[in-house]
């Protein structure tokens, strides 16, 4: 989208104009940020949720500088205030941050450029601006203007929730006559009215642009061998910049130096390493050609590099909202880019392990499967990926051609008499369970809770014993990606039935369903046992064997309580290497992952280097 014209001479010597022109050298503003910028100036407090890449940052820069006095910037990131104070510094703005990350004497010395009115702009973190002995020596300053970074940090309904973040709520008390911008590029409508609520009481004009990126294409992928079809993916774009997103650190390193071995120039970037180290790898992304950033998430927050080629995740994210904003670091320069994902069973097995080992509520815990579970959905749809992901942030699209199921066709068949019986037991229900209560009507499970709420004597208990319970949790997925369900992550995590689903209930339309969801990982070890086909290394198995029984042993419990053969055989089969891989294992769950994830591996790679050994 190319910016408007300036369209009188009066409105280019705007001061707010004439600050872009002269201090950061740009001839217009980009959409949203006026708007932005002349709320603030007319003392109103503002939202603004801006795709990453569209200038959120010059929405309080810009105002902080026509306003004089001092503005406050709230960041969580050290690193990132460091980068944006160098960056001011250079335009030549006078900006400071206090941090613990620096020398006393530097903080001591910041502090009294602030005091004497020398600096523009302070960076804080949110819990060192909350101390009372900050808040007491800033009320005595002329400040002009508050500005919240990451805002959706303050939010109980988003999915990266910070508890430093929510006392920031009292600002608006404390600095009553001071505008707020608080700034995001990731917030959905709940996560949005949640942070009106929490940081302005409701009385905030909120700015949304719009979330689409059409120069990036969109694909996933069955992960099948995850390190080759990263190799193949990143050679079709060889010499062109790039970053690989891994889940763990190990990962991490592990994946820089194979593709190092294959002749790719990539730099590891993980909160495991000294900053020296970080900084010098994202230093050479940032000022070489053709680097390949392997990362995890740490990496990526405030960087602006616009010829970024492609993001590609070798792990599933933890939600819409972190891949949206990881895939936003692509194509900043409006050239073609792609967003290429892989994903496997093993993505989701690890996936609910981390929410349910986090240690915090069971609601957040309940939110988080909520977020997942839409984000699974999203892998599994036969529908345009970008019409899903825009819905999900509250936008309409048409299909848009440049997403792997619009280009080429996924297999699909007609579910619309599965989502007609979905919808029933949503119905005869209230509308008020999740989908794992749900599948348990349609497979007629005499649960508890189903007992106690008398659901085992509704029309619909039992409607769905044909299918299995894999089918009907992806059908619900599909369903809630598809707009077809609504799911209330706000409130209980309720399923309900959305307009468009009414309209499938009168007949009117259909709904196709993704044959075979690309979560299936590694099926080859599988369909090989089920035919019947022996284990190629049964040296290997008769170990994993005797792995199984000392542990059985150890707890007085039958050796197939800890894994039953069929899953020895494919352990046996894989040979994992690491414990993503060993998630992918059939019969490995969360909990099993977990208390015998290591055991296994450290057996199997003694197993290996005997067979080295020997040859």
């Amino acid at each position: 989208m190319q910016p408007p014209e300036v369209s009188s001479s009066s409105h280019a010597q705007e001061p707010q104009r004439r600050i872009l022109k002269d201090v950061f050298g740009f001839d217009d503003f980009r959409p949203g940020q006026a708007d932005a910028i002349n709320t603030l100036l007319a003392g109103r407090h503002v939202l603004t949720v801006m795709p990453t890449g569209a200038g959120k940052s010059l929405c309080y820069q810009v105002p902080a500088l026509v306003l004089g006095g001092l503005t406050i910037v709230v960041s969580p990131l050290v690193a990132l205030m460091q980068d944006q104070v160098a960056a001011l510094r250079l335009a030549g703005v006078a900006a400071d941050t206090i941090n613990s990350s620096i020398e006393r004497d530097a903080n001591v010395a910041a502090w009294r450029r602030v005091a004497a009115g020398e600096t523009r702009l302070l960076y804080l973190a949110p819990e060192r601006l909350m101390t009372e002995r900050m808040l007491d020596a800033l009320s005595r300053l002329d400040i002009r203007l508050i500005a919240i970074d990451e805002a959706h940090c303050i939010s109980q309904w988003g999915p990266a929730f910070r508890p430093e973040y929510a006392d920031l709520s009292r600002l608006r008390g404390i600095f009553p006559n001071v505008p707020i911008i608080a700034l995001t590029a990731t917030a959905d409508e709940t996560t949005r009215s949640d942070i009106a609520a929490r940081l302005f009481d409701g009385g905030v004009e909120t700015l949304v642009l719009g979330f689409d990126r059409p120069n990036i294409k969109l694909a996933i992928e069955a992960r099948q061998d995850g390190k080759r079809q990263l190799l193949a993916f990143v050679k079709r774009h060889a010499g062109r910049s790039g970053i690989v997103y891994c889940l763990s650190r190990k990962k991490t390193e592990e994946t820089a130096q194979f593709l190092e071995k294959n002749g790719i120039r990539a730099l590891p970037y993980h909160a495991g390493m000294s900053k020296e180290a970080r900084d010098a790898n994202q230093n050479s992304f940032m000022t070489e050609s053709g680097v390949v950033m392997v990362a995890t998430i740490a990496f990526g927050m405030g960087i602006d590099k616009p010829d970024v080629a492609y993001v590609f995740h070798t792990d599933m994210p933890g939600s819409l909202e972190a891949y949206y904003q990881e895939i936003g670091r692509a194509g900043r320069d409006g050239q073609p880019a792609e967003a290429h994902m892989l994903f496997g069973l093993g993505d989701i097995r690890m996936r609910r392990m981390f929410i349910d080992d986090e240690e915090s509520s069971p609601e957040h815990k309940r939110r988080a499967h909520g977020r997942l579970n839409t984000l699974i959905g999203y892998c599994e749809t036969a529908q345009c990926r970008r019409q899903i992901l825009l819905t999900y942030f509250g936008e309409s699209a048409t299909p848009c051609g440049n997403c792997d199921n619009c280009l080429s066709q996924a297999p699909r068949a007609d579910g619309t008499a599965q989502a007609q019986l979905i919808f029933s037991a949503i119905a005869e229900t209230g509308e008020r369970f999740g989908p794992s209560h749900i599948v348990d009507v349609l497979l007629g499970h005499e649960t508890q809770k189903i007992v106690d709420r008398g659901h085992d004597r509704i029309a619909s208990f039992g409607s769905g014993k044909a299918q299995k319970k894999d089918l009907w949790q992806s059908l619900i997925r599909q369903l809630v990606a598809n707009g077809f369900l609504t799911l209330d992550i706000g409130g209980h995590g309720g399923v309900s039935i959305a307009e468009l689903g009414h309209a499938l209930r009168r007949g009117e339309g259909r709904f196709e369903y993704r044959v075979d969801p690309p979560r299936i990982g590694r099926g080859t070890a599988r369909l090989a046992q089920e035919m019947g086909v022996e284990v190629r290394d049964t040296a290997l198995l008769a170990t994993l064997k005797a792995v199984r029984l000392g542990l059985a042993k150890e707890r007085q419990v039958p050796a197939y309580v800890i894994f039953s053969d069929r899953t020895l055989m494919d352990m046996a089969e894989r040979a994992p290497r690491d414990l993503d891989a060993f998630a992918e294992v059939n019969g490995v769950g969360a909990a099993k992952l977990r208390d015998f994830g290591r055991t296994f591996l450290d057996a199997i790679a003694a197993h290996r280097g005997a067979s080295l050994s020997a040859e």
